[in-house]
């Protein structure tokens, strides 16, 4: 059975659309469809049924995919212990993370495993963390790292680290001088935040929620795109916001900005996330290893990031 065939059918099939998967592949719509028609008469049997424009599996075509995405996973064993037998790790991977993590949690944690790999090529997109996810789930990068919580099913979610959130305001704020601070205490301050979409913004939402405070409670004033932008707002006295450790340190340290503990604390996972069927990249167990590693070693641990215990896959 050709190994095309069959992913071209597990792309459709994850993805429930013709269109889509061919965009994923680089194929035009009728060679994706000609592969399935292909599979199916070498299968004897019908994987989709198309009514109403609308792509669904039949029971066929969820039995063959249970077994092609078992088949891609032990494929891709295959390869990394050939890979391993020969000493050898090498080829090109595609990340994907939010502005925060892209910014100042990767490029030291990149530069230590390329300096172990110097045979793998890594090439970087940021956006927010529901863009990070969409470009995992249409295959159009290896591996994201997200900030907030992901509910897709389909894909493995691995929390890495814990980051925490402090309230920042300027030095001259009324707050400035106190050690930690409830919601209450700033709920009618001018709030700056991220735009719909950050992780930073849905984790911040969900804590009110958590604290009894619905989402329009907030007193919102600006919506940016990122974190240095809201750090330069809040300096220019234009409003408090939320922030990661990692992020603030620097304006914390020069005495430009004060960042304040929350009562009761607002942390948030730094996530792993990839699809399940890793065919295509075998070299991405190999930097998933170095990640993991990396993330519980305490003389590499940033600033503000801690341990994460809970560090398995689903």
């Amino acid at each position: 059975m050709s190994d095309r065939r069959l992913q071209v059918f597990f792309t459709v099939a994850r993805l429930l659309s013709f269109t889509r998967a061919a965009e994923v592949l680089h194929m035009t719509q009728p060679a994706v469809t000609f592969q399935v028609r292909q599979l199916e008469e070498q299968l004897d049997t019908r994987l989709f049924d198309r009514t109403h424009n609308r792509v669904a599996l039949t029971d066929a075509g969820r039995l063959v995919f249970r077994y092609a995405e078992r088949i891609f996973e032990t494929y891709a064993e295959m390869e990394d212990a050939l890979r391993e037998l020969k000493g050898a790790v090498g080829g090109a991977l595609v990340l994907g993370a939010s502005t925060t993590v892209a910014e100042y949690l990767l490029p030291t944690l990149l530069g230590a495993f390329l300096r172990s790999h110097p045979d793998v090529g890594i090439s970087l997109r940021v956006g927010n963390s529901d863009s990070v996810v969409a470009m995992v789930e249409e295959s159009e990068i290896d591996l994201g790292v997200v900030e907030a919580p992901v509910g897709n099913r389909n894909l493995v979610v691995q929390a890495c680290l814990i980051d925490q959130l402090r309230l920042i305001v300027p030095p001259d704020h009324r707050l400035a001088g106190r050690s930690s601070v409830t919601l209450a205490d700033f709920m009618d301050e001018p709030f700056v935040c991220r735009e719909e979409g950050s992780g930073t913004r849905e984790v911040i939402m969900e804590y009110l929620t958590r604290q009894g405070y619905s989402r329009s409670r907030l007193n919102l004033c600006m919506e940016l795109g990122s974190p240095e932008a809201i750090k330069g707002a809040v300096v220019a006295g234009m409003g408090v916001s939320m922030l990661s450790e990692s992020v603030i340190a620097k304006e914390v340290a020069l005495g430009q900005l004060v960042a304040i503990a929350l009562d009761p604390p607002l942390e948030r996972p730094i996530s792993l996330v990839h699809a399940r069927q890793k065919f295509r990249v075998p070299t991405l167990e190999v930097l998933l290893r170095f990640v993991r590693e990396y993330c519980t070693d305490a003389d590499r641990e940033p600033r503000g990031i801690h341990h994460s215990t809970a560090a398995k896959e689903p």
